[in-house]
């Protein structure tokens, strides 16, 4: 692949733009440290639904070579030996953290993008007086002081040069946690891509990093330097994309990355296996409930929803049963009433008595924004009044916003929920919940 031979003595990352990322170092292990000292310094994993698989790893236990994903099971030779002390997952811990992280970035930019639970990219362009590195460095302190986190920062022209910033950031401490391309020289940056692998580039996942490799395309440096139009013709426009950004020009905005959802899923594994009608519908309720609370927070309305329950596959000898069904809304909504009682019609007719069932989860589909949605002929007549819903749904995630996850609920939701995934391993919710805070001793 030709074209890169002009612009060798160019920096690749000149432009008029500086975008950070900031990024949680191993965070769900972080937020576990924060309220753990005793942590700090040893092997520590935290694990899916149902304490299943590794999904958070300190370096302690990167070092020891487990990957990401393994089932906890394979490793528990691993967790004898070396003493590694595992957690479950405690999604309203992290989800608490990381608003007070985003809360804090807030103060250090204008514009700022939430790209996942433990990352925010931040523009920070036409504040280069400042010092951009030096800036970046009190980022760190303030998160740091104020939460207990450690974090990197990535600053570039590009998101995608960012991202690599940030990936450099901590794995070369002589950056002391901040990478910024835009004060790297050329050289510098020539040679730090040629080390890097091409699979470590935003977007480019082990197969397109393989089927790269194949053509000589094997490093950062080599995929900068590829001809973009010939990368469109092979690939896609994605990728050309992604060539130009790593050349400094910039094809993403800080809205391009995180889009409003098409689709919301919920679904989890049952702590032990459900045979009834009555507690698939309490966790259908409960599922269909979370994904219509987050279809508030992105003001859509669904137009339908998909249910479907299944056994267990791994059981091979046991009677197979994996069914769905997709159920249409009489109009768009985002009531979590409306909502469930579709859910609980569709689930009526897909159940099938007798069986294990290990799974069950729910799609909203056919999503769109709310203020575009068509109002129905006859609302009143159907029980549908709409500013009657809204202020229900309003005061609904208020009250659950202010007082913790599933304080007011539906009661098709159940009370025990005996199917429950296990979290034996959980930690208590120190920030959301009264009753768990922490105490400090004088």
């Amino acid at each position: 692949m030709g074209g890169g031979h002009e612009r060798h003595s160019q920096s690749p990352v000149t432009g008029p733009r500086s975008i950070a990322i900031v990024d949680c170092n191993n965070f769900y292990v972080s937020c576990e440290r924060v309220f753990q000292p005793a942590l700090e310094g040893r092997p520590v994993v935290v694990l899916s639904n149902n304490d299943g698989c590794v999904v958070a790893r300190s370096d302690e236990v990167k070092a020891l070579g487990v990957k990401m994903g393994v089932p906890f099971f394979q490793i528990r030779p691993l967790v004898e030996e070396h003493g590694i002390l595992a957690f479950s997952s405690n999604y309203a811990l992290y989800a608490d953290m990381s608003n007070r992280v985003m809360s804090i970035l807030h103060h250090f930019s204008p514009h700022q993008e939430v790209y996942s639970i433990d990352e925010c990219f931040l523009d920070l362009t036409g504040m280069e007086h400042l010092d951009l590195t030096r800036y970046c460095q009190k980022i760190r302190q303030r998160i740091r002081k104020w939460l207990g986190l450690p974090v990197c920062v990535g600053i570039a022209p590009t998101k995608t040069l960012a991202k690599l910033a940030n990936h450099i950031a901590k794995k070369q401490p002589q950056y002391n946690g901040v990478c910024n391309f835009n004060q790297m020289p050329s050289l510098e940056a020539d040679r730090i891509m040629a080390s890097i692998g091409v699979g470590e580039v935003w977007g480019v996942g082990r197969r397109l990093a393989e089927h790269l490799g194949r053509m000589g395309i094997e490093t950062v440096k080599a995929l900068r330097d590829a001809d973009p139009k010939g990368i469109r013709q092979q690939f896609s426009v994605v990728l050309e994309r992604t060539v130009l950004e790593l050349r400094g020009i910039s094809c993403l905005s800080l809205e391009d990355i995180a889009p409003v959802k098409k689709q919301i899923m919920s679904s989890r594994s049952f702590g032990a296996y459900v045979y009834s009608l009555q507690d698939l519908g309490e966790a259908v309720s409960l599922y269909t409930s979370r994904a219509a609370e987050k279809l508030r927070s992105q003001r859509s309305v669904a137009g339908g929803i998909q249910i479907y329950i299944r056994t267990n596959p791994h059981k091979e000898h046991a009677p197979q049963y994996h069914p769905s069904i997709t159920v249409p809304l009489i109009e768009p909504t985002d009531d979590s009433r409306r909502i469930v009682r579709a859910a609980l019609w569709g689930l009526k007719r897909i159940y099938r008595p007798g069986l294990a069932y290990q799974k069950a989860g729910i799609m909203l589909v056919e999503l769109s924004p709310s203020g575009q949605k068509q109002a129905g002929l006859f609302p009143a007549v159907m029980g549908q009044d709409e500013s009657r819903s809204k202020r229900l749904m309003c005061t609904l995630d208020r009250i659950n916003q202010r007082m913790g996850n599933g304080t007011l609920r539906l009661a098709s939701e159940g009370i025990e929920q005996n199917w429950k995934m296990k979290s034996g391993r959980k930690s208590p919710c120190y920030t959301t919940r009264w009753d768990e805070i922490v105490k400090a001793m004088a």
